[in-house]
């Protein structure tokens, strides 16, 4: 609905995209004013009892061969349609041709959503450069000794305070992992300090106009008469580095996503660590998790869009981490622009491990 209309509407109506370019509106006639002056769609079409005559009237005018819905079984982004109005369609086109037409339109709105124009684009890069600006404060503010809860609340203060909005839910934006006893995934930060010897890993996104940013950062906290990171969170690192690069070798137009995440699982394991279990990466725009195609492994929870063909113009995360049992998690995560022969990276990369120093 953000994407075909940019705004609400009150009763039950219809939005009309045809093959051929038409866009007609059947929408409560309270609302049809609004929907006009949008001058987007060519047709506008205000009931006031119901809007049954209406759409089947207009479905015999444009004689669809097929009938793409908002639903879907694979791509929540294309899933908008509740099973209460799925129902209610089916009502009102009882008796019609029209609901043996029906299939998902999954693939239209995977397309609509992954590609993205310069100013997407744009915005997007907007939403990163102040996402790595934040990171920039946390590097002069953290403190061993400081919680979880501690750094996620200095962080969203300066969210607000600059008037960005949240990438994601707000009590798990930014998750922030200090050391080895910290929860893993989406938890929400909580009374952990940062110690000496440990990681301290960030997951931050900002919504700056409507747009998304989603990066992963690692810091090391020096223990007594360290000067630089053990050997074991070097290692560590790279290997999170190099699996990232191994996916960027692979990432470019036509190639299906579960081959980007091989690349880089891969790497992971003949490194000597275990396999992540997740995707290595998501598209990112209007939300933190835009869509369809995931540079992710075969498994049953990624069926059917980890197969799908990366296109130009999607933006992805590249995100993978490794744990160290003494020390804590080391994870990044970047934001990049498929080209037409390649990517190229939106944020800055992070290539080596940043150091706190020690209490």
């Amino acid at each position: 609905m953000d994407l075909i209309l940019g705004q609400s509407v009150t009763w039950h109506s219809a939005f009309l995209l045809t093959s051929s370019g038409r866009h007609i509106a059947i929408v409560g006639f309270f609302d049809a004013e609004n929907i006009r002056d949008l001058g987007v769609y060519e047709q506008v079409i205000g009931y006031h009892k119901g809007l049954s005559k209406h759409l089947k009237k207009i479905l015999e005018t444009l004689q669809p061969k097929n009938i793409a819905i908002n639903f879907s079984e694979r791509d929540v982004a294309a899933d908008g349609l509740t099973l209460g109005n799925y129902h209610t369609l089916l009502r009102i086109l009882e008796g019609t041709p029209y609901p043996e037409m029906f299939v998902s339109a999954e693939a239209i709105i995977a397309t609509l959503r992954g590609r993205k124009i310069g100013t997407e684009v744009d915005r997007i890069r907007r939403a990163i450069t102040a996402t790595e600006g934040l990171f920039a404060e946390i590097d002069a503010f953290v403190r061993p000794g400081m919680t979880q809860r501690q750094i996620a609340k200095f962080l969203q203060l300066r969210i607000e305070e600059e008037g960005y909005d949240y990438a994601w839910d707000k009590t798990g934006d930014p998750i922030v992992t200090c050391g080895p006893q910290s929860k893993t995934g989406h938890a929400s930060p909580g009374d952990i300090p940062l110690e000496n010897g440990h990681t301290l890993h960030i997951d931050l996104g900002v919504k700056i106009d409507g747009y998304c940013s989603d990066l992963q950062r690692t810091r090391y906290v020096l223990d007594d008469g360290e000067s630089i990171a053990p050997a074991d969170v070097q290692r560590a690192f790279s290997t999170v580095l190099g699996a990232i690069q191994a996916g960027e070798a692979t990432l470019r137009p036509g190639v299906p996503g579960w081959q980007v995440d091989a690349a880089a699982r891969g790497f992971v394991v003949e490194s000597g660590y275990p396999e992540y279990r997740h995707a290595l990466g998501h598209l990112l725009g209007r939300s933190a998790h835009d869509g369809a195609t995931v540079l992710a492994p075969q498994w049953e929870r990624y069926d059917g869009i980890c197969q799908l063909a990366v296109e130009e113009g999607n933006v992805f995360t590249l995100e993978l981490h490794d744990l160290i049992p003494e020390r804590g998690i080391v994870s990044l995560e970047e934001d990049v622009l498929v080209t037409n022969d390649g990517m190229v990276y939106l944020s800055n990369p992070q290539t080596e491990i940043r150091n706190i120093s020690a209490a």
